[in-house]
Protein backbone atom coordinates (compact mmCIF):
# COMPACT_ATOMS: atom_id res chain seq x y z
CA UNK A 1 0.00 0.00 0.00
CA UNK A 2 1.42 3.38 -1.21
CA UNK A 3 -0.88 5.42 1.12
CA UNK A 4 0.58 6.23 4.99
CA UNK A 5 -1.44 4.59 7.25
CA UNK A 6 -2.49 6.75 10.43
CA UNK A 7 -2.86 4.52 13.29
CA UNK A 8 -5.24 5.83 15.99
CA UNK A 9 -6.27 4.22 19.62
CA UNK A 10 -9.68 5.28 20.93
CA UNK A 11 -9.51 3.90 24.41
CA UNK A 12 -13.53 3.50 24.90
CA UNK A 13 -14.96 1.26 27.59
CA UNK A 14 -17.99 3.23 28.28
CA UNK A 15 -20.74 1.18 25.33
CA UNK A 16 -20.55 -1.66 27.41
CA UNK A 17 -20.29 -3.02 31.14
CA UNK A 18 -16.84 -5.23 31.20
CA UNK A 19 -13.89 -3.28 32.18
CA UNK A 20 -10.89 -3.95 30.29
CA UNK A 21 -11.64 -2.70 26.45
CA UNK A 22 -10.09 0.26 26.91
CA UNK A 23 -6.99 -1.30 27.43
CA UNK A 24 -7.50 -2.44 23.60
CA UNK A 25 -5.42 -0.15 21.56
CA UNK A 26 -2.01 -0.77 23.77
CA UNK A 27 -2.17 -4.74 23.65
CA UNK A 28 -2.47 -4.50 19.74
CA UNK A 29 0.39 -1.98 19.89
CA UNK A 30 2.12 -3.95 21.94
CA UNK A 31 1.20 -6.83 19.95
CA UNK A 32 3.75 -5.39 17.29
CA UNK A 33 0.99 -3.57 15.02
CA UNK A 34 3.36 -1.30 13.94
CA UNK A 35 6.59 -3.61 13.06
CA UNK A 36 4.40 -6.33 11.22
CA UNK A 37 2.51 -3.33 8.93
CA UNK A 38 5.92 -1.83 8.14
CA UNK A 39 7.78 -5.70 7.29
CA UNK A 40 5.12 -5.23 4.59
CA UNK A 41 6.86 -2.35 3.28
CA UNK A 42 3.60 0.04 4.45
CA UNK A 43 4.17 3.49 6.03
CA UNK A 44 2.73 3.83 9.30
CA UNK A 45 2.23 7.14 11.84
CA UNK A 46 0.27 6.72 15.22
CA UNK A 47 -1.36 9.68 15.95
CA UNK A 48 -1.45 8.62 19.58
CA UNK A 49 -4.97 8.18 21.77
CA UNK A 50 -7.91 10.50 21.43
CA UNK A 51 -8.62 11.56 25.06
CA UNK A 52 -11.49 9.37 26.26
CA UNK A 53 -13.40 10.22 30.11
CA UNK A 54 -12.19 7.37 32.52
CA UNK A 55 -14.94 5.70 33.77
CA UNK A 56 -14.13 5.74 37.49
CA UNK A 57 -14.13 9.75 37.24
CA UNK A 58 -17.95 9.56 35.81
CA UNK A 59 -21.00 9.23 38.46
CA UNK A 60 -20.87 5.55 39.67
CA UNK A 61 -24.67 5.08 38.49
CA UNK A 62 -23.72 5.69 35.47
CA UNK A 63 -24.17 3.08 32.72
CA UNK A 64 -25.79 2.21 29.24
CA UNK A 65 -27.27 5.56 28.16
CA UNK A 66 -25.81 7.41 31.17
CA UNK A 67 -22.91 7.16 29.10
CA UNK A 68 -24.05 8.63 25.70
CA UNK A 69 -22.89 11.97 26.32
CA UNK A 70 -19.23 11.18 26.74
CA UNK A 71 -19.36 8.68 23.92
CA UNK A 72 -20.92 11.43 21.42
CA UNK A 73 -17.89 13.72 22.64
CA UNK A 74 -15.31 10.96 22.24
CA UNK A 75 -16.73 10.11 19.03
CA UNK A 76 -17.15 13.54 17.66
CA UNK A 77 -13.14 13.88 17.82
CA UNK A 78 -12.92 10.26 15.61
CA UNK A 79 -14.98 11.61 13.21
CA UNK A 80 -12.64 14.53 12.65
CA UNK A 81 -9.82 12.74 12.49
CA UNK A 82 -11.24 9.94 10.02
CA UNK A 83 -12.70 12.85 7.91
CA UNK A 84 -9.27 14.59 7.90
CA UNK A 85 -7.18 11.33 7.17
CA UNK A 86 -9.82 10.51 4.15
CA UNK A 87 -9.46 14.06 2.65
CA UNK A 88 -5.58 13.91 2.61
CA UNK A 89 -5.26 10.87 1.16
CA UNK A 90 -4.40 8.64 4.16
CA UNK A 91 -5.63 5.61 5.42
CA UNK A 92 -7.15 5.87 8.99
CA UNK A 93 -6.96 2.79 11.20
CA UNK A 94 -8.91 3.13 14.31
CA UNK A 95 -7.64 0.58 17.56
CA UNK A 96 -10.83 0.07 20.01
CA UNK A 97 -12.08 -0.01 22.07
CA UNK A 98 -15.66 -1.00 22.06
CA UNK A 99 -17.36 -0.90 19.13
CA UNK A 100 -19.29 2.38 19.72
CA UNK A 101 -16.65 4.21 18.62
CA UNK A 102 -17.77 3.01 14.95
CA UNK A 103 -20.35 5.51 15.22
CA UNK A 104 -17.30 7.89 14.75
CA UNK A 105 -15.07 6.05 12.27
CA UNK A 106 -17.33 5.43 9.68
CA UNK A 107 -18.75 8.99 9.79
CA UNK A 108 -15.96 10.46 9.58
CA UNK A 109 -14.15 8.51 7.03
CA UNK A 110 -17.97 8.51 4.60
CA UNK A 111 -18.14 12.61 4.91
CA UNK A 112 -15.25 13.21 2.04
CA UNK A 113 -17.78 10.92 0.28
CA UNK A 114 -19.27 7.30 -0.14
CA UNK A 115 -17.65 3.98 0.84
CA UNK A 116 -18.46 0.34 1.35
CA UNK A 117 -18.86 -1.07 4.73
CA UNK A 118 -18.07 -4.69 5.57
CA UNK A 119 -19.61 -4.90 9.66
CA UNK A 120 -17.43 -8.23 10.79
CA UNK A 121 -18.77 -9.48 14.01
CA UNK A 122 -20.99 -12.11 15.61
CA UNK A 123 -23.72 -9.33 16.38
CA UNK A 124 -25.90 -7.12 14.59
CA UNK A 125 -24.81 -3.84 16.48
CA UNK A 126 -28.31 -3.16 14.93
CA UNK A 127 -30.62 -1.60 18.58
CA UNK A 128 -31.88 1.35 19.30
CA UNK A 129 -32.60 2.43 22.53
CA UNK A 130 -36.49 1.17 22.21
CA UNK A 131 -35.22 -2.36 21.53
CA UNK A 132 -31.85 -2.97 23.46
CA UNK A 133 -32.21 -4.75 26.48
CA UNK A 134 -28.91 -4.05 28.27
CA UNK A 135 -28.80 -0.09 27.11
CA UNK A 136 -25.60 -1.00 26.04
CA UNK A 137 -24.30 1.55 23.25
CA UNK A 138 -21.76 -1.17 21.63
CA UNK A 139 -24.89 -2.76 20.51
CA UNK A 140 -26.55 0.10 18.36
CA UNK A 141 -23.81 1.69 15.98
CA UNK A 142 -24.70 0.09 13.02
CA UNK A 143 -28.44 1.35 13.39
CA UNK A 144 -27.47 5.00 13.97
CA UNK A 145 -25.00 5.02 10.99
CA UNK A 146 -28.59 4.23 8.71
CA UNK A 147 -30.35 6.64 10.90
CA UNK A 148 -31.33 4.86 13.91
CA UNK A 149 -31.88 5.44 17.09
CA UNK A 150 -30.44 7.95 19.45
CA UNK A 151 -30.63 11.26 17.76
CA UNK A 152 -27.01 12.16 19.27
CA UNK A 153 -25.66 9.13 17.15
CA UNK A 154 -27.67 9.69 14.40
CA UNK A 155 -26.19 13.22 13.63
CA UNK A 156 -23.21 12.86 15.30
CA UNK A 157 -20.79 14.67 12.83
CA UNK A 158 -23.40 15.78 10.48
CA UNK A 159 -26.70 15.56 10.29
CA UNK A 160 -29.03 12.04 9.23
CA UNK A 161 -27.74 8.80 8.55
CA UNK A 162 -23.80 7.97 7.01
CA UNK A 163 -24.87 5.21 5.06
CA UNK A 164 -27.32 3.67 3.59
CA UNK A 165 -28.85 -0.22 3.07
CA UNK A 166 -26.61 -0.74 -0.28
CA UNK A 167 -23.34 0.14 1.45
CA UNK A 168 -22.82 -2.44 4.17
CA UNK A 169 -22.81 -5.82 4.32
CA UNK A 170 -22.39 -7.96 7.87
CA UNK A 171 -20.45 -11.01 8.31
CA UNK A 172 -19.91 -13.58 11.08
CA UNK A 173 -23.29 -13.41 12.41
CA UNK A 174 -24.65 -15.51 15.14
CA UNK A 175 -26.37 -13.40 17.69
CA UNK A 176 -29.34 -10.92 17.33
CA UNK A 177 -31.69 -9.42 20.05
CA UNK A 178 -35.45 -10.33 18.21
CA UNK A 179 -36.19 -6.55 17.91
CA UNK A 180 -32.87 -6.25 16.71
CA UNK A 181 -33.31 -8.93 13.82
CA UNK A 182 -36.61 -7.47 12.71
CA UNK A 183 -34.96 -3.77 12.29
CA UNK A 184 -32.60 -5.77 10.22
CA UNK A 185 -35.06 -7.58 8.19
CA UNK A 186 -37.32 -4.33 7.47
CA UNK A 187 -34.39 -2.42 5.97
CA UNK A 188 -33.10 -5.15 3.73
CA UNK A 189 -29.33 -5.25 5.44
CA UNK A 190 -27.77 -8.34 4.01
CA UNK A 191 -26.31 -10.42 7.17
CA UNK A 192 -24.13 -13.14 6.22
CA UNK A 193 -24.76 -15.68 9.57
CA UNK A 194 -22.27 -18.10 10.40
CA UNK A 195 -24.95 -20.63 9.49
CA UNK A 196 -24.58 -19.16 5.71
CA UNK A 197 -20.81 -18.99 5.64
CA UNK A 198 -20.52 -22.93 6.89
CA UNK A 199 -23.15 -23.55 4.41
CA UNK A 200 -21.61 -21.89 1.13
CA UNK A 201 -17.41 -20.99 2.70
CA UNK A 202 -16.26 -18.06 3.76
CA UNK A 203 -14.40 -17.70 0.19
CA UNK A 204 -17.62 -17.74 -1.54
CA UNK A 205 -19.55 -15.14 1.40
CA UNK A 206 -16.29 -12.90 0.67
CA UNK A 207 -16.39 -12.55 -2.65
CA UNK A 208 -20.33 -11.99 -2.79
CA UNK A 209 -20.18 -9.05 0.12
CA UNK A 210 -17.87 -7.31 -2.40
CA UNK A 211 -19.59 -7.74 -5.29
CA UNK A 212 -22.79 -5.91 -3.46
CA UNK A 213 -20.50 -3.18 -2.55
CA UNK A 214 -19.00 -2.76 -5.78
CA UNK A 215 -20.68 0.28 -6.41
CA UNK A 216 -18.61 2.32 -3.69
CA UNK A 217 -14.79 3.36 -4.52
CA UNK A 218 -13.76 2.85 -0.93
CA UNK A 219 -13.83 0.11 1.52
CA UNK A 220 -14.17 0.30 5.76
CA UNK A 221 -13.74 -2.76 7.60
CA UNK A 222 -15.27 -2.78 10.79
CA UNK A 223 -13.83 -5.97 12.59
CA UNK A 224 -14.61 -7.20 15.77
CA UNK A 225 -12.78 -9.54 17.25
CA UNK A 226 -15.62 -11.72 18.50
CA UNK A 227 -16.64 -13.13 15.67
CA UNK A 228 -13.74 -15.11 15.65
CA UNK A 229 -14.76 -18.42 17.49
CA UNK A 230 -13.84 -17.55 21.24
CA UNK A 231 -11.70 -20.83 21.75
CA UNK A 232 -9.34 -19.23 19.54
CA UNK A 233 -9.88 -15.33 20.53
CA UNK A 234 -11.08 -15.56 24.07
CA UNK A 235 -9.94 -11.70 24.74
CA UNK A 236 -13.60 -10.32 23.85
CA UNK A 237 -16.59 -9.30 26.52
CA UNK A 238 -19.00 -10.77 24.34
CA UNK A 239 -18.14 -14.29 23.53
CA UNK A 240 -20.43 -16.69 21.26
CA UNK A 241 -19.13 -19.68 20.48
CA UNK A 242 -19.45 -21.07 16.65
CA UNK A 243 -17.56 -18.12 14.99
CA UNK A 244 -15.06 -17.96 12.46
CA UNK A 245 -11.71 -19.59 12.50
CA UNK A 246 -9.20 -17.73 12.46
CA UNK A 247 -8.03 -19.18 8.98
CA UNK A 248 -11.36 -18.55 7.45
CA UNK A 249 -10.43 -14.69 9.12
CA UNK A 250 -7.45 -14.66 7.34
CA UNK A 251 -8.92 -15.48 3.80
CA UNK A 252 -11.65 -13.22 4.38
CA UNK A 253 -8.72 -10.10 5.12
CA UNK A 254 -7.23 -11.49 1.80
CA UNK A 255 -9.68 -11.48 -0.60
CA UNK A 256 -10.26 -7.96 0.42
CA UNK A 257 -7.09 -7.38 0.17
CA UNK A 258 -6.70 -8.31 -3.30
CA UNK A 259 -10.15 -5.98 -4.13
CA UNK A 260 -7.91 -2.66 -3.47
CA UNK A 261 -10.42 -0.78 -2.41
CA UNK A 262 -9.58 -0.73 1.02
CA UNK A 263 -9.48 3.10 2.28
CA UNK A 264 -10.16 2.49 6.23
CA UNK A 265 -10.24 0.39 9.14
CA UNK A 266 -11.70 -0.39 12.77
CA UNK A 267 -10.46 -3.47 14.94
CA UNK A 268 -12.49 -3.60 18.47
CA UNK A 269 -13.17 -5.27 20.99
CA UNK A 270 -10.37 -6.64 22.46
CA UNK A 271 -9.75 -6.63 26.35
CA UNK A 272 -6.81 -7.96 27.37
CA UNK A 273 -8.12 -8.63 30.87
CA UNK A 274 -10.16 -11.65 29.51
CA UNK A 275 -7.20 -12.90 26.76
CA UNK A 276 -4.67 -15.54 27.65
CA UNK A 277 -1.16 -13.51 26.87
CA UNK A 278 -2.70 -10.82 25.10
CA UNK A 279 -3.17 -13.93 22.39
CA UNK A 280 -6.50 -12.29 20.64
CA UNK A 281 -4.68 -8.60 20.15
CA UNK A 282 -1.61 -10.87 18.39
CA UNK A 283 -4.51 -12.57 16.14
CA UNK A 284 -6.14 -9.21 15.55
CA UNK A 285 -2.17 -7.67 14.67
CA UNK A 286 -1.86 -11.03 12.16
CA UNK A 287 -5.22 -10.30 10.27
CA UNK A 288 -4.66 -6.59 10.14
CA UNK A 289 -1.54 -7.74 7.98
CA UNK A 290 -3.43 -9.85 5.89
CA UNK A 291 -5.52 -7.01 5.57
CA UNK A 292 -2.75 -4.90 4.56
CA UNK A 293 -1.55 -7.51 2.06
CA UNK A 294 0.34 -10.26 3.74
CA UNK A 295 0.06 -13.23 1.61
CA UNK A 296 2.08 -16.47 1.98
CA UNK A 297 3.44 -16.30 -1.59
Amino acid sequence: MDKTVSIVGVPMDLGQSRRGVDMGPSALRIAGLHERLQRLGVHTEDLGNIPVRERLTLPPKGGGLEFLPVVVSASKKVYEIGQKAVAEGRVPLFLGGDHSISVGTIGGITAPGPAGVLWIDAHGDFNTPETSPSGNIHGMPLAALLGHGAPQLVNLGRPGAKLTVRDVVLIGVRDLDPPERELLRSQGVRVYTMSEIDDRGIADVARDALERLAHTPRLHVSLDLDVLDPREAPGVGTRVTGGLTYREAHLLMEIVARDGRLGSADVVEVNPMLDTYNRTAEMAVELVASLFGKAIL
